[in-house]
Order: structure tokens, then sequence, then C-alpha cells
């Protein structure tokens, strides 16, 4: 919708608009680990920080990855509904906000799996968990749990498939609806 002169005066394939968008967001992401590494660099010579990275850092691109496709096959998905249902844009923005309280970002799963057990299968059910615990794990230590990023790589592949089909049958009709 913010890119609507541009679609309806040149033409070139509409995929462009989320994928940048993704991309833009992965070099932040790069940007911003590059500087948690100087921070965590500064803390170790200057600060006596303890902080042993352990192999498991290895499998970050990995995980960026899952979590690079999880976001464009939803953005994909929200931006072809979004043209022709304009008011999912209000919805998707309170969505997105409520789906923080159901993503373990600034709690771990094993304080809610102590605290709320009947929380414990909602929690799981989002995609995002097993990502988040996956980081979560990779920088303070623990076991990964493969099953959960297999099911997070499964529901972002099937999600990824479902807004591209979509995408492809309302964007012949993108600059006449905009």
């Amino acid at each position: 919708m913010n890119n609507a002169s541009v679609l309806t005066k040149v033409y070139f394939p509409r995929l462009v608009m989320p994928v940048s968008t993704t991309l833009s967001t992965l070099f932040s992401l790069l940007v911003q680990l590059v500087l948690l590494a100087v921070i965590i660099f500064f803390y170790a010579l200057f600060r006596d920080y303890q902080w042993t990275p352990s192999i498991q850092l290895l499998a970050l691109p990995v995980v960026i990855v899952l979590m690079s496709f999880l976001g464009l096959g939803v953005g994909i998905l929200v931006s072809a509904l979004t043209t022709k249902y304009r008011d999912l844009g209000f919805l998707v923005a309170y969505g997105v906000q409520l789906l923080m309280f159901v993503s373990p970002v600034i709690f771990p799963l094993s304080l809610v799996a102590e605290k709320s057990p009947a929380m414990l299968p909602f929690l799981k059910a989002n995609p995002m968990t097993p990502i988040i615990e996956t980081v979560r794990t990779m920088f303070f230590g623990g076991q990964i749990d493969w099953a959960g990023l297999g099911y997070a790589g499964l529901f972002a592949g099937i999600i990824f498939v479902i807004g591209l089909a979509i995408f492809q049958r309302v964007e012949r009709s993108f600059a006449d609806i905009i």
C-alpha cells in the first residue's frame, strides 16, 4: 500500500517488495549481531565477563534463515490479503502485539513449565517458540529442541507456499485494486 504509485506506473516482479523488506531487516539483524559481539568482547576484556561460546552457535545462520522464511511467508500472505481487505492491516498490527505475549521472548519456556504448565501447549503451538528458545539456548547453553525446529521449519514452509500461491493469484490485480 505504501508503494502504490510505483506499482501503477512501472512493471516489475511484485514479490520484490516483501523480499526487499525481509532482506533489509536481515541486514539490520546482522548489524545488531555485530554490535552484540563488540559489546560481549568489550565486557570480556574490561569488565571480567565470563562467557564461552558453544559449538551450537554455528547453527545461528540456519535459525536466522528459518526465521526469515517464516517472516517472509507471513509477510507475503498478509500483503496479498491486505490489498483486497484493507482493514486487515489494523488487525495484523493488533495481532502482532498479541503474539508477543504468546511467544517466550522475555521469559524462558522453562519458567512457564514451572509456573503454568497448562499454558505450555499454547506456547509450543507458536512456530516462533522453538526459534526463540534455540537462540536462547545458543547463547546461554542447554539442549537444542530439534523436533521443535523441525516443526517451525515445516510450518514456515507451508506458510511460505500458501503465501506465495495467494500472492501470485492476487498479484495480477494489484494495480487495479490499489
